[in-house]
Parts: structure tokens; sequence; C-alpha cells
């Protein structure tokens, strides 16, 4: 799909915009970060191989453990994103109507396992807990431009559920390549995913891109959403944005690199270093 090179930073589009998000409501094991220091844009990864373990400017330290006043302090804020974005209070009250509908399992070679993954994607999407219930601490916030969001998600998680989740995550380009999903009212939608690359951060990462092609007030619609999570130890970050204008790959991606740096800090106990001015 073709993207504004001037707005690069797009994200879930409000409901008065296309009326198709409900306004009361919404990734591969990669390789061990090997120095912070170096540049992570330079340097983005969605494999799965080994390297380095991180500098220990970044490593937390073995016992740490997230509490709620680190998953707050662990959140980015608009600096961190650049561009135009406005911080609001009704994040986790997001929720986009074209992600709900039940996936065409007749559609699938392999047949109902690879239907159940897709079909879990979507409502992870649109529940917002793509990963699953967090097992400790967790903190959400989410941005606003024009009719463009971000939402981003700090938790603890369970070990074994993580690793798991992200495996799946990595299958999810192959097994829901595109699939066809039939929405509450009967409309038909063309879903395709994509895996994206992040930077170069955490102990694993993975990014997809997903778009959905239907209807909305009975005119062709197409929402594109790009998703980033990164996995730091048993603790994970996940970005996602998206909307009916494209995508939000450069927005995700800078709020991974800035983000898990701020998790890493809360992990170590320090203090996170303050959000990059306009400029930097």
């Amino acid at each position: 799909m073709p993207r504004r090179p001037s707005r690069p930073a797009r994200v879930l589009t409000a409901a008065v915009a296309a009326g198709a998000l409900l306004a009361t409501g919404a990734c591969s094991e990669g390789d061990d970060k090997a120095d912070r220091s170096s540049d992570a844009s330079a340097s983005p990864t969605a494999g799965q191989s080994k390297a380095a373990a991180p500098a220990a400017r970044r490593s937390p330290t073995p016992s740490a453990t997230l509490t709620e006043s680190g998953a707050k302090a662990a959140l980015i804020t608009e600096a961190d994103i650049e561009e135009d974005w406005t911080q609001v209070d009704n994040a986790e009250e997001w929720r986009d109507g074209l992600l709900i509908g039940t996936v065409d399992v007749h559609e699938f070679v392999t047949g109902k396992a690879d239907a159940a993954d897709c079909q879990r994607l979507l409502d992870g999407l649109y529940g917002e807990d793509l990963l699953g219930k967090p097992s400790g601490a967790f903190a959400v916030t989410g941005f606003e431009e024009g009719d463009s969001r971000l939402l981003y998600q700090v938790g603890t998680y369970d070990q074994s559920d993580l690793d798991d989740s992200m495996d799946w995550l990595a299958s999810l380009p192959e097994k829901c390549d595109q699939f066809a999903v039939t929405g509450s009212e009967g409309d038909e939608r063309t879903v395709q995913v994509v895996e994206t690359s992040l930077p170069d951060e955490g102990d694993a990462r993975q990014g997809l891109e997903v778009t959905v092609k239907g209807t909305a007030d009975g005119e062709p619609t197409t929402l594109t959403m790009d998703v980033g999570v990164v996995r730091v130890g048993t603790d994970a970050i996940i970005v996602a944005g998206g909307g009916l204008d494209g995508g939000a790959q450069d927005s995700v991606n800078a709020a991974v690199e800035q983000g898990t740096g701020r998790l890493e800090d809360v992990l170590a106990g320090r203090t996170p270093a303050a959000s990059p001015t306009p400029g930097d």
C-alpha cells in the first residue's frame, strides 16, 4: 500500500473520519541487542538470530520487577514520537469496528489451526490485548494527531506465555498472509499481514503491518495498522498505530526505540532520561 511520505506518523482513525471506529473503545524473536550506544535505526531486524548481550548501561538487573509506578514511568511522551501528537486520557477505551469479524476458515489450506491464529490476531488488536492478560504491572497511553491514533502499552507477562506469544506473532505473516473476514452485518473484508522491521531493541521483537479492506458508511475503506512488539525479560512493549490514511511505521519505530530505553532504565533502577526536545 502506498504511504504518504509527508505524514509517516499515521495511526488509528477516529470514528468521525470514517464511521468505522467505535469511539468508546483499540512481532519474531530477534537478535539480542549488542550495544545500545550504537545507532539502532541503522540496524533494524525482524529475524530470530542471536547476538551478544545488551550493554551493561542498559541491562536491567536479573531481579528487577516492574511495578505499577515503574510501568507508568516507562511510558513514552509526545516528544518521543515527534510530529504533532497530543496525549489523550482515554486510550484504553479505543476500539476499531473494522477489526470485528469472523475469519473464513474454508480459505485455509491447513484448516482451523491457522484460521484460529488469524482470529486471535484480529481479536487481540480490537481488544488491545495482543499478548493476552498481563500477569503483573501494566500501563497504557495514547496519542492523537488529527484523525490518527497511536496506542502504547507496557506490561509484565508470564515468561512462558510471553515466549509463546512472540513465536505466535512471528508465524502470522506466513499463516495469515491474506484471508477473508465476515463482519457482524455480513459484509466481507480482506485482511493482509506482512512482516516489518523494527529497531534492534530489547531481547526480542516483532513488527507487523495489518491491512483491512472493507466498507464504512457504504464506501470502500482500507484500515492500515502498524504493530511493534518488544520483549525485555518478562516485560513487553506493544505499539499499535494505523488509520484510513495509512500506517504509522516511522512513529512505531520511534516509540519502540525510545520506549525500550525507558523500560530498561526503570528495570535497572534508573530514572528514565528526559524525552528529547523537538529538533534533537
